[in-house]
C-alpha cells in the first residue's frame, strides 16, 4: 500500500491511473462518507444513499482516465454523485419518502437543559422537513453549500451551473426555507 497523506486527490488519481488500480480504494475511504450524507440529503434513505454512492464510485472509477487532473476531483465525483442522485430519484420518484430520522436528530447534549434540546431538536426537525420540500434543484445547492462547506464555484463546477445561478438558487432556496418554516411551525 501506497502513503497518500498529504498527496492531493490529483495525485492520488493520477497514481491509481498510471500504477495501481488497486489505491482506488485510496479514493473510496477519502469520499464514502462525504458522498454518503451529501446524496443522503437527497434521497433521504441510508441504504439507497449507500446504492447510489456505490453506483458513484464505480462510474468514477470507470471513466477516471476521462478525469481531467487539473481541475478539483472532488467536484467532479460530487458531480457524479449528483447526476446518479437526481437519476435515481426520476427513476424511483414513487419509492422517494420523506423521513422523520436522520442527520438533524441526533442533537441532545448532556451538558444542556433537556428542555432546550427538544425545542432545538423539534426546530431542526422542522427545517429538515421543510428542506425535504424544496424542489432537488434548490435543496441540492442549498445542501451543497450549508452542509458540504462547497464554494459557489465548487457548487458550479459539480452542478454545471453558471455561479450567478448558484447565487440565485441559494438565495431563492432560502426565501422558500424560510417561509415552508414558518408554515410547518404555525402548525
Amino acid at each position: 500500500m501506497q502513503n497518500f497523506e498529504g498527496k492531493s486527490d490529483e495525485k492520488v488519481v493520477e497514481f491509481v491511473r498510471n500504477r495501481d488500480q488497486e489505491e482506488y480504494s485510496e479514493i473510496v475511504d477519502r469520499y464514502q462518507a462525504k458522498l454518503i450524507r451529501y446524496v443522503f440529503q437527497l434521497l433521504q434513505d441510508e441504504d439507497k444513499a449507500q446504492d447510489v454512492v456505490q453506483n458513484t464510485f464505480i462510474k468514477a472509477f470507470v471513466n477516471l482516465q476521462s478525469f481531467n487532473t487539473k481541475k478539483k476531483f472532488s467536484s467532479w465525483i460530487y458531480r457524479i454523485a449528483h447526476n446518479e442522485s437526481i437519476n435515481y430519484i426520476k427513476k424511483y420518484k414513487k419509492e422517494i419518502l420523506i423521513k422523520s430520522e436522520g442527520w438533524f436528530e441526533n442533537v441532545v447534549d448532556d451538558n444542556r437543559n433537556i428542555e432546550e434540546d427538544l425545542e432545538k431538536k423539534e426546530v431542526r426537525i422542522a427545517i429538515k422537513k421543510s428542506i425535504n420540500e424544496l424542489p432537488i434543484n434548490y435543496r441540492s445547492v442549498l445542501v451543497l453549500y450549508f452542509f458540504e462547506d462547497r464554494s459557489y464555484e465548487e457548487i458550479s463546477d459539480i452542478l454545471r451551473i453558471p455561479v450567478g445561478t448558484v447565487g440565485t438558487r441559494l438565495g431563492r432556496g432560502k426565501k422558500m426555507l424560510a417561509k415552508l418554516y414558518r408554515n410547518e411551525s404555525s402548525i
